[in-house]
């Protein structure tokens, strides 16, 4: 099986279907990572336009690397950006106020829910570039050095910021609150 490095290079050399190979082999990684991130309709949308960019900007991938992925996750991290800097913003909720305050037909959801809130506020307490680090490692399944090459940052500096990440959460009210077992 040809390396995604020898897809690439194949393609630069008029091989059409070596690029689309590189993408069937990474596209649901890429889509996850894109509707983790903005949801899955917008990622759909998000997801086409890295396909392009990623074709558009392939005589630039650095080919001693042989797996692409790490690579594709950075051209998804700037559409992102783009995506973001270009979106409207969001819609206020609706108004709830006419839902009878009885009416609680799921009341597990509101253990989850509440864990989901707490663990949301402490990620969003971390520094952008500490949440890249952790989410590309956590999430994502690449190495510290690999999500330091998406972010375009030297390993060490990946390294450096997943501490300071991890750390940050294991301190942050909101976990430790979880975390905490109650004692009867």
């Amino acid at each position: 099986m040809s390396s995604d490095a020898e897809l690439i290079g194949r393609s630069l050399r008029g091989d059409s279907d070596a690029f689309v190979e590189v993408i069937s082999r990474h596209e649901t990684a890429i889509g996850n990572y894109l509707a983790r991130r903005v949801g899955r309709q917008a990622a759909e949308d998000v997801l086409g336009d890295v396909w392009v960019a990623a074709y558009e900007s392939r005589a630039n991938y650095d080919r001693s690397y042989p797996e692409a992925r790490p690579w594709l996750y950075g051209v998804a991290l700037n559409r992102l950006r783009r995506h973001w800097r270009s979106a409207p913003a969001e819609e206020p909720a609706s108004d709830l106020t006419g839902v009878a305050s009885d009416w609680d037909p799921w009341p597990a959801v509101d253990a989850r829910v509440d864990t989901q809130a707490l663990l949301s506020k402490a990620l969003a307490r971390l520094k952008p570039e500490e949440r890249e680090v952790l989410g590309l490692v956590a999430w994502e399944d690449l190495t510290v050095a690999e999500a330091g090459r998406v972010l375009d940052i030297p390993a060490g500096t990946a390294r450096r910021l997943l501490h300071q990440a991890r750390k940050a959460l294991r301190e942050a009210p909101e976990v430790v609150a979880l975390l905490q077992v109650p004692t009867t």
